[in-house]
């Protein structure tokens, strides 16, 4: 079964210096229907301004990964990491049992433009703890790259909990295809361009969530960078 949300049916909040569609309920915009998706519980796509951001702030009991699409993204937290997240790479931090962090452009002239990823950790109340990993030159060889794993498996960033996200980018005839196990679920985020997923069409900011679907086939695409989140 696939269950498609289009990028316009997602939340929209313009702040001036931030605005951000979120695919899933956060902040002010609530809808009982889309809470989350298994584990997986936040997918906002932010577009900063030059050298504004999020001021300091706290966060618990959350798998938190930040992808960025172009730009820069400064990072700060209490745990004493300060660092700049650029495409390519992908930043972890395990909120555990609470850490304060802010992030802001790292540009005085171009904005930043990122996805921001929460999950529901398997077990609450863990240390907290950051990790930061450059996959372009895995992008760039084709496939899916695993960015985040249970595992940390073929030197992604290992995460609490039973999820894996698989990063591609593809376009023209190239095709690929990720096999679900029994019981497992998908969710597949539409970070630019547009492809195809088992014949439905998407485009940038849509969603696509996949049940009972044992073999996804990715292609048609059109200079598509697409994510994917394996959930048990």
């Amino acid at each position: 079964m696939l269950h498609l949300r289009r990028s316009h049916e997602r939340g929209h909040a313009d702040h001036g210096w931030l605005v951000a569609r979120h695919t899933f309920s956060f902040a002010d915009y609530y809808d009982p229907a889309h809470m989350g998706y298994r584990s997986l519980r936040v997918i906002n796509e932010d577009k900063v301004q030059p050298a504004m951001g999020f001021p300091t702030h706290g966060h618990r009991d959350m798998e938190i990964v930040t992808w960025v699409l172009e730009g820069e993204l400064k990072h700060e937290d209490s745990m004493g990491n300060g660092s700049v997240i650029r495409p390519g790479e992908a930043q972890y931090m395990s909120a555990g049992r609470g850490v304060l962090h802010s992030e802001f452009n790292a540009s005085k002239q171009d904005r930043v433009h990122l996805l921001q990823i929460w999950i529901q950790p398997s077990k609450a109340g863990e240390t907290p703890r950051y990790g930061q990993k450059d996959f372009s030159q895995a992008l760039e060889r084709g496939g899916f790259v695993p960015v985040a794993t249970t595992s940390g498996r073929d030197g992604s960033l290992a995460i609490r909990q039973d999820a894996e996200l698989l990063v591609a980018r593809l376009d023209g005839a190239m095709e690929l295809e990720h096999v679900l196990r029994p019981g497992r679920h998908a969710w597949v985020q539409v970070a630019r361009g547009a492809l195809e997923v088992n014949g439905v069409k998407l485009e940038q900011g849509d969603g696509l969530a996949v049940e009972a679907e044992p073999r996804m086939v990715f292609g048609k695409a059109k200079q598509a960078e697409v994510l994917v989140f394996d959930l048990a």
